[in-house]
């Protein structure tokens, strides 16, 4: 039978555990740097991320 008909898994401690350890789990927020410490590469990266966040922006309006 399947699961659908309220069996569960032999093991308890299977469901219990988290699939990433909370110490590795991101808090969400960007690492900030100052401009003084970057170089060509850091700024081009930077000027791609805003040129496609507004590109998904005008994708999202449509």
């Amino acid at each position: 039978m399947g699961r659908s008909r309220g069996q569960r898994t032999r093991d308890k401690n299977k469901s219990s555990l988290p699939q990433v350890p909370k110490q590795l789990k991101s808090d969400g927020l960007d690492v900030e740097y100052s401009r003084e410490f970057a170089d060509h590469e850091d700024l081009e990266a930077e000027a791609r991320a805003a040129a496609a966040g507004i590109r998904q922006r005008k994708a999202k309006r449509k």
